[in-house]
């Protein structure tokens, strides 16, 4: 069945109420007589400024936008996957709220998604705006996220990215994973990620709310999305694997002590006892380990199995 939207614009927003009128405004510039059926999603992520009024009077006075509103701050990463639960488009392009995206570059990330055939279209930001001390860890940090996912991709921090309807359901975005939805992407069997370069503006309002911490933290991620991508719906593949290594390695040493001890008795040789052996207690501790191992797989089924827990409450819509 065709959508009757052919695109969902999702607009995470925190603290950016100078900026969501004049964004909205070029986004419908940008769109007119390109776009016609289309939707404006933006997401309060708990502002603490007038924010989520003015997307309510965006909302009264734009019939094709509409808003989300969270209790508290929950993150990019809640706010993405709420305008991902509400997405109706064929095509869903996220952006950021600070004017520094383009809207000028959907038309064309829309047809690379339509008619070429993409899953995925992430923005590059080949010239930028920012200073060394942001860009430099930013290209190291691109370069290990491609080594690491296999996707090569320049720019995985780009806010603009557009997306297939069927990706954006299919992806589970949570913790601080919105760096690497195009790795989740291509882990839920959607692999023909693309990129175009964009343009890059300068921030017009406020302040950026990212500090240098965020590189370590996007190192972080890459390590935990790697496993959670391979393991975090079977935790048992990984430290069940490991665990019965462990104690079969273990039992193997201890059994070929006992061996050892009971052939030496056999042949009348007066041999060490076992406890007083090294062997025995290296044995012994790999048993112990390979069981924690065992159990902590376990219990990661029964956490992922039973495991409800919103990220997020949404306590208003418009």
């Amino acid at each position: 069945m065709k959508n009757e939207l052919e695109l969902s614009i999702i607009i995470p927003s925190y603290n950016e109420e100078e900026s969501l009128p004049e964004l909205l405004a070029w986004i419908e510039r940008s769109l007119a007589g390109k776009v016609q059926d289309y939707e404006v999603i933006f997401v309060d992520d708990g502002s603490s400024d007038r924010t989520w009024n003015v997307i309510k009077k965006l909302s009264q006075n734009h019939p094709k936008s509409h808003g989300l509103r969270f209790n508290k701050n929950s993150g990019k990463s809640a706010a993405l996957r709420a305008g991902f639960a509400e997405a109706k488009g064929a095509v869903v392009v996220t952006m950021d709220a600070d004017l520094q995206d383009s809207p000028e570059e959907i038309p064309e990330m829309m047809r690379m998604i339509q008619e070429d055939g993409y899953d995925v279209i992430s923005g590059w930001k080949k010239k930028r705006y920012d200073p060394m001390s942001k860009t430099l860890p930013t290209k190291i940090f691109n370069w290990a996220t491609r080594r690491m996912s296999g996707i090569d991709l320049h720019d995985f921090n780009c806010g603009l990215k557009a997306y297939s309807l069927p990706v954006v359901k299919a992806v589970d975005v949570r913790g601080e994973m919105h760096r690497y939805i195009p790795v989740l992407a291509k882990w839920s069997g959607y692999s023909k990620i693309g990129e175009k370069v964009v343009q890059h503006q300068e921030r017009k309002y406020g302040s950026t709310k990212f500090g240098m911490e965020r590189f370590m933290n996007g190192f972080l991620d890459l390590l935990t999305v790697s496993f959670v991508t391979r393991f975090g719906k079977s935790p048992m593949h990984l430290f069940g694997l490991f665990g019965t290594l462990m104690f079969f390695l273990g039992f193997g040493i201890f059994l070929a002590l006992g061996g050892i001890k009971l052939y030496n008795m056999s042949q009348g040789d007066v041999s060490r006892n076992i406890a007083d052996m090294s062997s025995f207690y290296i044995a012994l501790t790999a048993m112990i380990i390979g069981t924690q191992f065992f159990l902590a797989g376990f219990i990661g089924e029964l956490i992922t199995r039973h495991s409800t827990q919103e990220e997020y409450k949404i306590s208003e819509k418009v």
